[in-house]
């Protein structure tokens, strides 16, 4: 009596073995061997949910970063014209430099 090969119902047999040869490896006793390949394992959504995080908050800290350069930056400036308009013309040895524009 001859068995059938495994179907579906049984688990995957490789497309490739076509019955007949299953059938005669069967008669003559020569082992069959399926290699049948695993499908590769979903990956879970913290493998792309950490290194986007990660991503975010670089750039976020970044971007506040420069934000506050920025800012002291123009903090200087405003300081060193207030200053500057404040004080009026500075001298030094016999030359006078006017540090802003008259207003008129």
């Amino acid at each position: 009596m001859t068995r059938q090969p495994p179907g579906p119902e049984h688990g995957t047999i490789a497309p490739h073995i076509p019955a007949d040869l299953y059938r005669q490896a069967e008669r003559e006793g020569r082992p069959i061997i399926v290699v049948v390949q695993a499908a590769p394992a979903a990956r879970h959504a913290r493998a792309f949910l950490v290194p986007l995080g990660l991503g975010l908050a670089t750039a976020i800290g970044v971007a506040g970063t420069v934000a506050a350069i920025l800012a002291l930056f123009e903090f200087a400036i405003h300081t060193a014209t207030l200053i500057a308009g404040a004080a009026g013309p500075i001298g030094v040895g016999g030359l006078t430099f006017k540090l802003t524009r008259p207003k008129q």
